[in-house]
């Protein structure tokens, strides 16, 4: 049996681009979006496929990620609930320059890019909203391409840790994917990553169990951030 459809507009409407819309204005943006179930493993698209609009995750993860003529991998990007991608390249008219592969079991809603472009030929709030979110992702990529660039990996690896801001001096992070994707996104290989969490937990300034990294002395571990 199926899983049952969600109504497109409730998610829609969560989306920061499309808050103030109307509902007539959602409704023609939901006639244009399809609703995508994929499960762990799945591949959404490949490189070098066309671009006709840009997904928004409802639930589970995705990576982005380049794959070598060898095979191997580099995660470009992790995707949760809330998140979207694949506007810019929508905007371009290029095709996919990465692949997209789901990592859990996933709801997304792929928005047709006639249906957006209707709306913003009427709607410049929507535009600028567009334009701010593409701004957002840039400025995103420019900082990861600062940390790969200045930063060693132990600092690379407690930036990921410390991402969401301190919680107390002693606290959990739970790794929102398998240590080898979180390794390649960080631009570690998966044995340095779990180098770097063994030294680290040596030293007292986390516990690892699973997925789960315990924070123990917040203050000694900001001394190695940098």
């Amino acid at each position: 049996m199926s899983a049952p459809k969600i109504r497109a507009q409730d998610f829609l409407s969560q989306i920061p681009l499309f808050q103030g819309l109307s509902e007539y204005e959602l409704d023609n943006i939901a006639a244009a979006t399809t609703q995508v179930r994929a499960g762990r493993g799945d591949v959404l698209f490949k490189q070098g496929d066309p671009c006709h609009g840009f997904h928004h995750v409802v639930y589970g993860q995705v990576k982005l990620l380049l794959r070598s003529s060898l095979g191997d991998e580099k995660v470009v990007r992790l995707i949760g609930p809330g998140k979207s991608f694949g506007e810019a390249l929508m905007f371009m008219g290029k095709p996919y320059i990465v692949t997209s592969q789901v990592l859990e079991d996933t709801l997304l809603l792929h928005i047709a890019k006639e249906g957006l472009f209707a709306q913003l030929d009427h709607r410049p709030v929507l535009a600028r909203k567009m334009i701010a979110s593409l701004s957002q992702r840039l400025y995103s990529l420019m900082s990861d391409v600062e940390a790969y660039s200045l930063r060693n990996g132990t600092e690379r690896v407690i930036g990921y840790l410390l991402k969401d801001g301190p919680q107390g001096n002693h606290f959990d992070v739970i790794l929102s994917a398998s240590k080898a994707v979180i390794a390649s996104r960080l631009n570690l290989t998966p044995e340095h990553f779990s180098r770097i969490l063994r030294e680290l937990s040596e030293q007292g300034l986390i516990e690892v169990k699973g997925r789960t990294i315990t924070i123990l002395n917040l203050p000694e571990l900001m001394k190695f951030r940098g």
